[in-house]
């Protein structure tokens, strides 16, 4: 079979994205298939065998306005996209989505006379180019980790000013997603929380929705005994800008157990450290001898931060899947979650990990203390975390449930490799 997949954002750094780029097509290309890529900046890594077309776009929210404005640039700049994402950015909207929609059109039209793909797969795009896609005679299959309009729910919740909540409102693209996921011929969903979400936001069709769980790379995501555990320490991987991984509420209830415990919290995130959200927060808290960020971590060095914390903590005040908490699990540390969102399906409460209401760092505050107080309980707990994964969370597993759905749209008998 030859797939296109889509992916606006394609690096990992970028979040649950751009994991699931990788791991995803990584396991199609070994089950047989030819996959093709096309991503925009911040362009992925992509596993061995896969084909990468690195879609043009002005990644204004990292390079800034100046690098567009520079001479060298400035006749690219006056493309009708390129032109569009950048007076949007300017606006304070984030056009990113549907720019890339359009590229990724032209892209697949342009390649069709050679290349004809059996199916598309648009990894939470859901801009107003993929119906343009469908016209192509392609059938047209998209991944929804969660809905965009609960993000900006939750950063209007989070915000501090009208000011603040006015440029949240402005950010998110309104209706297109709606529209535009109703359109799909599949839409793939990774958790029963999110599927709720999709049916009553977007109003998806039941016959059309799909539940396909993603997975962990067990091989590389494990206990290392050799790495000997850092006394009190807590580990949250997430970006911090993105309000409903709920930064706000960890730091909150790490402020609550500092002046009992010598408490020590790594982020692994790499955000702007004078204004970014989180940074202003430790200031403001006075945690800067608490909280450290590690900036962004190759894979090797996340699964030694992980093996050296003697707690996970995943305090999403919204969630699609939760893929540190299954991460920290793979590892064999206990976590700490909020009842948010998919994180029950994730972490299962008093076995492999405690859940928490979100956005109570109280309730946050009182699930570290009670196991960095019981050394017994977290082994017990990490240790069930790791079968639970074992069990449930399998990359192979998400890659044949997913052709399931590309053989379905086709109308085609499923051939197992």
């Amino acid at each position: 079979m030859k797939i296109c997949f889509l992916c606006y954002r394609g690096n990992m750094y970028c979040g649950g994205q751009g994991i699931y780029l990788y791991y995803l097509t990584q396991e199609l290309h070994r089950l047989g298939h030819e996959v093709h890529v096309m991503a925009g900046p911040p362009y992925p890594q992509i596993p061995e065998g896969v084909n990468l077309y690195k879609l043009d776009g002005l990644n204004l929210l990292e390079t800034g306005f100046e690098k567009a404005l520079r001479a060298e640039n400035f006749p690219h700049l006056l493309t009708p996209i390129n032109l569009y994402e950048f007076v949007g950015t300017r606006l304070g909207m984030f056009p990113e989505m549907l720019t890339f929609s359009i590229r990724a059109y032209l892209k697949i039209r342009e390649l069709l006379p050679h290349c004809r793909f059996d199916v598309i797969h648009d990894n939470q795009t859901l801009a107003y180019g993929m119906l343009l896609m469908k016209t192509l005679g392609i059938p047209v299959v998209a991944t929804i980790h969660h809905p965009l309009c609960l993000d900006r729910k939750e950063d209007l919740a989070q915000a501090r000013s009208i000011l603040e909540k006015l440029r949240r409102i402005i950010f998110y693209p309104f209706f297109m997603q709606d529209l535009v996921s109703r359109r799909m011929d599949r839409v793939i969903t990774d958790s029963l929380s999110s599927q709720a979400d999709i049916k009553s936001i977007f109003k998806v069709p039941e016959d059309k929705l799909r539940l396909i769980y993603v997975g962990v790379d067990i091989d590389a995501f494990k206990k290392d005994d050799s790495l000997p555990k850092q006394p009190n320490s807590l580990i949250m991987v997430g970006n911090t800008e993105d309000r409903k991984k709920g930064v706000l509420y960890l730091l909150q209830a790490v402020r609550l157990l500092k002046e009992d415990i010598p408490i020590k919290l790594t982020i692994v995130d790499n955000p702007d450290p004078y204004d970014g959200f989180a940074p202003s927060r430790v200031r403001e808290y006075g945690l800067q001898d608490v909280v450290s960020f590690t900036g962004r971590l190759s894979t090797p060095e996340l699964v030694r931060h992980y093996c050296q914390a003697e707690i996970g903590v995943t305090a999403s005040t919204v969630e699609g899947f939760g893929l540190p908490a299954a991460e920290a699990m793979a590892c064999s540390v206990p976590v700490v979650a909020t009842t948010a969102g998919a994180l029950p399906e994730v972490v299962e409460d008093a076995v492999s990990g405690i859940l928490v209401p979100p956005a109570n760092p109280h309730a946050l505050a009182g699930a570290i203390k009670l196991l960095l107080s019981d050394e017994a309980l977290r082994k017990k707990m990490g240790d069930a975390g790791r079968k639970r994964v074992e069990r449930h969370f399998s990359w192979r597993e998400t890659a044949l449930r997913t052709l399931e759905v590309y053989c379905e749209v086709q109308n085609k008998n499923i051939i197992w490799p």
